[in-house]
């Protein structure tokens, strides 16, 4: 695949074990007697697999805390306490993100303290939410195939977002409704749908989310996605297609004015950030800069953003102690193994690096890793290997210093 040159930093053995480490370090370190702290936001994304098969499963899982999977979750983010983080796959229902802040995250779970997340977001999703189209032309309309975005019910796969820092609820933009033939210059398939469909098939599998958070006076807006994987389709590659275009939204969102003239959001909003605005891009984006079966340059629009900071790459050692161990796919992988954030173990595709933490150039990274410990450290046991105790994706997370300007 061709791919764009990333601004990325190589890691050595030595700087992997080093960001390993370092992603057990509190998120607010303590100031020292004269000195500030030794960052002021930590941002992160984690794809934390709680979805369930059915309506209602999460939430029951949820209501005591006692669900083991769960408590790997919450642990997880506890040991690596990002002061905002993103969760996906997290099936949606009014109530699922007190439930897991109340029970789980505000538990010390073996031995982590607890994490206070005074605030959250949740919103409805397209997964699960029936078309009344044939989307897949199969001949049949029914399943979850042929609802807006994958998924047996709806809000299957949803997400949340937890802040330690207010949300300007008033302020958050959702683009769940925008269409995907609304995008000019679009990668749709051709001839695959038809124009009723078109006329209203959303851009988003999921939904696009802008979540401005208010850290000390000033605002960062996190962009919260989940692209489609751009799998499990046929030769007219729609869901590929998909996966590059939802990408493609972030890109033309915080590019130029010009660029981002014709975004609309649901509540009939218009434009893109205004320049000079802080984001943070946050998510799985089911894409690989090198590797895997995303369209070529898809997650390159992000990476090779003039906007967008990637001076430092997340990266872990127990990701390349799997890519040697697994061998497969990842022996003929062109990037390399220590940016790995997903374990593909069970797939043909080998493991890769798809969850993606990206601020604007107008926030300078400080340090950034992925929690993969090694089989050596004694919380390997949250990442473990096939059958995953938690999940197959590895929280992903970049400490931020904002500017002293307002």
């Amino acid at each position: 695949m061709t791919s764009l040159t990333r601004r990325a930093v190589v890691a050595s053995t030595t700087l992997t074990l080093a960001l390993a480490g370092a992603a057990l370090v509190p998120a607010q370190a303590a100031p020292g007697p004269t000195g500030p702290p030794d960052h002021d936001l930590r941002v992160a994304t984690f794809n934390a697999s709680l979805n369930r098969n059915a309506d209602g499963e999460l939430a029951a899982d949820l209501s005591t805390p006692d669900n083991l999977q769960a408590r790997n979750v919450a642990e997880t983010i506890q040991r690596t306490r990002p002061d905002v983080v993103l969760i996906n796959e997290f099936d949606y229902a009014p109530g699922n993100e007190d439930l897991f802040r109340d029970n789980y995250l505000a538990v010390g779970q073996n031995g982590a303290d607890p994490v206070d997340y005074p605030y959250a977001y949740i919103a409805p999703s397209n997964t699960g939410v029936p078309s009344g189209f044939d989307l897949n032309n199969n001949g049949v309309i029914a399943g979850p195939d042929d609802a807006w975005g994958f998924g047996f019910f709806p809000g299957q796969y949803g997400m949340v977002v937890y802040s330690r820092y207010p949300i300007d609820m008033d302020a958050v933009r959702t683009f769940q409704h925008f269409r995907w033939a609304d995008m000019p210059d679009n990668v749709l398939p051709e001839g695959w749908y038809s124009p009723a469909e078109l006329a209203e098939l959303p851009l988003s599998s999921k939904s696009h989310w802008d979540v401005p958070v208010d850290v000390g006076g000033k605002v960062v807006h996190v962009l919260a996605a989940h692209p489609t994987p751009p799998t499990f389709d046929g030769p007219e590659d729609r869901n590929g297609r998909r996966n590059h275009d939802e990408i493609r939204f972030w890109a033309d969102y915080v590019g130029s004015p010009r660029q981002s003239s014709y975004i609309y959001d649901d509540e009939g909003g218009t434009g893109g950030l205004k320049p000079g605005e802080r984001f943070v891009i946050v998510g799985d984006y089911n894409a690989d800069p090198l590797d895997g079966d995303s369209l070529d340059g898809a997650i390159d629009q992000l990476l090779g953003h003039p906007r967008v900071n990637t001076s430092v790459t997340p990266a872990s050692a127990g990701a390349v102690e799997q890519a040697a161990l697994q061998g497969g796919a990842n022996l003929t992988h062109r990037g390399d193994p220590a940016f790995d954030t997903a374990d593909f173990a069970d797939g043909a595709p080998g493991n890769l690096r798809v969850d993606y933490v990206l601020p604007s150039t107008s926030l300078r990274i400080l340090d950034a890793g992925v929690f993969w410990p090694t089989s050596d450290d004694p919380l390997f046991r949250l990442v473990g290997t096939f059958p995953f105790p938690t999940s197959d994706h590895r929280l992903v997370w970049v400490d931020v210093r904002l500017p002293h300007r307002p």
